[in-house]
């Protein structure tokens, strides 16, 4: 119960139904509050106890002052959590651990139990190994079940001992499009309260479910724990950027085109760790389907959240995907009663603020490994040219075709052409073609970020159309999927008669899931395998996604660009990022003539009727009829039964975690770390995609060698995020990236470091150091530059981190999930002094580290920065990124688990 300290307790009537509400209104200053202020303070209202959450924490909200920087905590309570499985098979591992830990300590292991809705969707594990078939979706569902029974029967037993817990099966969609389509609430509605929906997720891209007008964000999956079992989310009271939308798109431009124009400036402009909120007149010109693409990206500009306000366009969705009309009316009569309905013309009071004139939007494509590196498209064969340089060795040849004759306002550097090894190839046909740097060996339909979005899925269909109707296809090389969000995608393409274009350039029905986007993008044909990999050729992937990471897509790609699923298609077809495809012919029709990408571009108005004719809220109300049911494997998988779940110690895929051993009701007092070596020197922009891959497994590294030993065949290896409920998979795989470039073992590529601990510090694989660091109590530090842990919130990165035995990372800069992560593994988080760097100080990785004054937390302070030094006489004081107060806690138990298992017991 609400302390009520401000009278705010009060009743919504809405039709036959009644509603407990808090008012906004009862605050002083709430009616000048951004959007996204206004949710915290409700929560905040809803939530006082006197103790955590006071009425001085209210008021501080508030009387929020814009131009200020973070500096008072609040508790977040999360009106529910939603999950996928490879960050969710962790999460109920722990739940699972944690039961036994409170049993242990003398506690009922019942507590450990959800508090809130939690619904996990199971949507990362299916592989596209199968494609260009008809056939492809049935064989990759069935060798989904079959790599990943053990972790389907752990989640369905998870169903049945927690309460609160649903998942949604394999083969129904991806977790964020089934959030906005079906699981939002927008105004969630329990035990007779009316409040906004509010969420955490385990995912970064649970910001998609911002274009709905509903405050949520993603965090590591022990975050979301410890959010499941009550416990708030302690967060400083953020800065909120505006960003002003006006005028509309024009013809021929996309949401994708409109989401990597957004993700360029905002990450120029830096909003880490703020808020971003929509408005203005071009915010009611913008289709909900393109706000939930806009929010979905927030993870690569760097925000916590990026929101849009509720307005007619909500409610339009909300009927169209199948909400009842009392659930409508409430959402509508709530946003109207608190201030949350849009008002176009009102200019909040916002911390910074940026314009966008929406018809200034021009085809784009990101790439070849941020999100942010927007290209114009028109640019790409030229830009293409030059950072094609970096991936190969020496240059190569340089290909006369590509030496046009460029404008002279063109920077000169393009006129040199892209580099060319051509490699001569052949099909299992036995036909030949010519395969070169650039050929694009990976074209997908893939990921929520635009397969939600019916305008642009329908473009890419009706493109596929009229290449058809041209006689054109895809080129040989190109592997080519369709993976959409939710079946409704597949339903209004066979309504619409589109299916058979898209099967006939290639872009079968290979599942309903992450697949490329996630890293599980299958095999290239084995003869282009083998061509890259012997002629090291820098081919590359375009995938209609929102991450295209070094390493990330295919081990075979060294280049990755993001593009709008019609682009897709357009380049499967050109066969080559060397081709200009808004000039040059991306083949030749029936009668030999050149077609061009203005020859099958739909018209605006040929994409609006097909999605005016062929969707209706019928299609969603199938879909979604029985969504938590699940086809007849998944009913037919065997339960396991009880409270505690009974570990297979067999089991290659679920094993318990070594978190809670020998831990006590008192935590040990925090102590400062002496001696550390370092593990890894790493430079900008360390995703946590380099800190604990997704993707494939090799079969040379620690993690293939574990697994071969416990009699796993190669091809049953399956990837690193299907094996996360297995730590001894994960702490081999981290720092495991390919791509990873350690600087303290130059001249590696992927999982290696030198180990101090031998003489003259051979190169090592990470995991076989770190070994010999523990067995010889030597503590470890990571050196980092900026962004570190940016892109997915991969609660893995943190655990490997700590579990490789590394007491803190000293970095330029973080991404905010990352740093709470590692602070909840009991990792110090510290941060260079301002203009400072490891080369600046000289810091070659080679030193041994001490740090002091980390004990200053026993005062149940937070001291501002600790001193370090080097056993070669460098000396330098890092920032302390522990942030909260709260921070601080989790940090002196061990980490965020320790903390809430004490209190629950306590």
């Amino acid at each position: 119960m609400s302390a009520n300290s401000f009278d705010a307790r009060s009743t919504l009537q809405v039709g036959d139904e009644s509603y407990e509400i808090f008012r906004l209104d009862k605050v002083e200053g709430a009616a000048r509050l951004p959007y996204s202020l206004k949710v915290l303070l409700e929560n905040l209202l809803r939530t006082e106890d006197g103790a955590n959450i006071t009425a001085d924490h209210i008021r501080a909200l508030g009387s929020w002052d814009s131009q200020a920087q973070p500096s008072e905590e609040i508790q977040f309570t999360p009106a529910r959590v939603i999950m996928q499985d490879f960050t969710g098979v962790p999460c109920v591992v722990d739940l699972a651990t944690m039961r036994e830990a409170v049993k242990e300590l003398g506690g009922d292991p019942a507590k450990i139990n959800p508090l809130a809705p939690a619904e996990l969707v199971i949507d990362h594990s299916v592989i596209a190994d199968k494609f260009g078939t008809n056939e492809a979706f049935k064989q990759n569902v069935d060798l989904e079940y079959g790599r990943n029974k053990e972790r389907y029967q752990f989640l369905r037993w998870g169903q049945t001992a927690f309460d609160e817990f649903k998942v949604v099966p394999p083969g129904t969609g991806i977790v964020h499009q089934v959030n906005i389509e079906h699981l939002a609430r927008v105004v969630m509605t329990r035990d007779g309260k009316a409040y906004p929906d509010t969420l955490v997720g385990t995912d970064s891209h649970t910001t998609m479910v911002n274009g709905l007008g509903v405050l949520g964000w993603g965090v590591g999956g022990i975050e979301a724990e410890a959010a499941m079992l009550g416990q708030p989310v302690s967060m400083l009271i953020p800065r909120v950027v505006g960003f002003k939308l006006t005028g509309e798109l024009r013809p021929g431009t996309t949401a994708t085109d409109l989401v990597l124009t957004i993700t360029e400036m905002l990450r120029k402009h830096g909003v880490v760790g703020k808020f971003v909120e929509f408005y203005g007149e071009g915010v009611a010109a913008t289709s909900l389907a393109n706000r939930a693409t806009i929010g979905n990206m927030s993870p690569e500009f760097g925000s916590t959240a990026a929101i849009f306000p509720i307005d007619d366009e909500t409610l339009n969705y909300l009927r169209l995907t199948g909400r009842s009309d009392q659930q409508v009316a409430l959402v509508e009569a709530y946003a109207k009663e608190q201030g949350l309905w849009l008002d176009p013309q009102a200019e909040p009071d916002f911390s910074e603020k940026l314009e966008l004139d929406l018809s200034t939007v021009v085809p784009s494509i990101a790439g070849p490994k941020r999100p942010q590196d927007r290209i114009v498209l028109a640019d790409a064969k030229a830009q293409f040219a030059q950072d094609v340089r970096n991936y190969v060795k020496d240059g190569g040849d340089v290909d006369e075709a590509s030496k046009e004759s460029f404008p002279a306002s063109d920077a000169p550097a393009i006129s040199n052409g892209a580099p060319s090894n051509k490699v001569k190839v052949t099909a299992p046909d036995g036909t030949e073609y010519d395969l070169d740097h650039g050929a694009v060996t990976v074209a997908a339909i893939t990921s929520c970020t635009n397969t939600s979005n019916p305008h642009v899925m329908v473009a890419a269909a009706l493109v596929a159309k009229k290449a058809v109707e041209k006689g054109l296809t895809r080129k040989p090389w190109v592997k080519t999927t369709l993976a959409p969000g939710s079946k409704v995608v597949t339903d209004y393409f066979d309504k619409a008669g589109l299916t058979p274009y898209l099967d006939k350039v290639g872009f079968n029905l290979v599942g309903y899931g992450c697949t490329t986007c996630i890293g599980n993008s299958g095999p290239l044909p084995d003869e282009v395998s083998r061509a890259v990999n012997e002629h090291d050729l820098a081919v590359t992937s375009v995938l209609s996604g929102n991450r295209n990471f070094e390493g990330r897509i295919n081990p075979d790609v060294k280049m990755n660009y993001l593009a709008s699923p019609p682009l897709v298609v357009a380049y499967a077809l050109a066969g080559s990022m060397t081709v200009d495809i808004t000039r040059e012919s991306l083949g030749l029709d029936q009668d030999g003539n050149p077609v061009f990408l203005k020859d099958i571009w739909p018209t605006e108005a040929e994409v609006n009727d097909v999605v005016a004719h062929t969707i209706g809220e019928d299609m969603f109300s199938k879909s979604y009829a029985d969504v938590f049911a699940g086809d007849a494997q998944w009913q037919a998988l065997p339960i396991p039964t009880g409270n505690t779940f009974e570990w297979d110690t067999e089991s290659t895929y679920v094993r318990k975690p070594p978190y809670f051993e020998g831990m006590g009701m008192e935590p040990a007092p925090v102590e400062d770390i002496t001696g550390a070596r370092v593990l890894a020197k790493l430079g900008d922009s360390v995703t946590t995609d380099h800190i604990s891959p997704a993707g494939a497994i090799k079969a040379d590294t620690p993690a293939g060698q574990y697994l071969t030993e416990h009699g796993v065949e190669r091809r049953d290896f399956n990837s690193y995020g299907s094996r996360r409920g297995n730590h001894e998979v994960m702490i081999r795989g981290t720092f495991a990236n390919i791509r990873l470039r350690n600087q303290i073992a130059p001249g590696t590529e992927g999982g290696y470091t030198r180990d101090f601990t031998q003489a003259d510090a051979p190169v090592s694989f990470i995991y076989d150091a770190s070994r010999n660091y523990i067995d010889q109590g030597i503590p470890l530090v990571v050196l980092a530059g900026k962004e570190y842990g940016s892109g997915s919130s991969r609660d893995w990165a943190a655990k490997g981190t700590a579990l490789l035995g590394v007491k803190a990372v000293i970095a330029e800069s973080y991404e905010r999930i990352h740093r709470s992560n590692l602070i909840g593994m009991g990792v110090l988080p510290l941060q260079f002094p301002e203009g400072h760097t490891a080369e600046t100080l000289g810091l070659t990785g080679e030193e041994a580290f001490s740090f002091t004054g980390v004990t200053g937390l026993n005062d149940g302070t937070i001291p501002g920065a600790v001193k370090v030094t080097t056993d070669t006489g460098v000396e330098f004081d890092a920032v302390v990124r522990i942030d909260t107060p709260g921070e601080a806690d989790y940090y002196r138990n061990g980490g965020i688990l320790h903390y809430v298992l004490r209190q629950l017991v306590g």
